[in-house]
């Protein structure tokens, strides 16, 4: 007797936790339940993407300090500009450009090598 008790309590418990958890599941699949997931969902994602403009902005900031220190921009803006550097290493490629590329045919313009193929023939 005690053995029929305890099985029919077994089976009955099962029952109604498999009645529970299919009703739960049940009211997950409605439409209503199944349009406020989604709106929670986008909610999420929305605060997610705040965050993740928010860190790039930060990080763009703290870059734009670095570089600026870097390049000696965050001195006195009245304060003498420093030489221009590099145009004579410019000039003189430009130079030796147009010395290797003196042909009868060819000419060296506004930095760039020009040749006419109409005067081989």
């Amino acid at each position: 007797m005690f053995r029929r008790t305890f099985w029919f309590t077994a089976g009955a418990a099962a029952g109604v936790w498999a009645t529970t958890k299919v009703n739960r599941k049940i009211r997950q699949l409605t439409p209503e339940s199944l349009a406020a997931q989604a709106a929670n969902k986008a909610i999420d994602a929305g605060h997610r993407l705040k965050d993740f403009a928010l860190d790039v902005r930060a990080g763009m900031a703290q870059r734009e300090a670095e570089l600026g220190e870097a390049l000696g921009l965050e001195h006195d803006p009245d304060a003498e500009l420093p030489a221009q550097r590099r145009v004579v290493a410019i000039e003189n490629r430009k130079a030796l450009a147009a010395k290797r590329h003196n042909t009868p045919n060819s000419t060296y313009e506004n930095g760039s090598y020009k040749y006419n193929r109409n005067e081989d023939h």
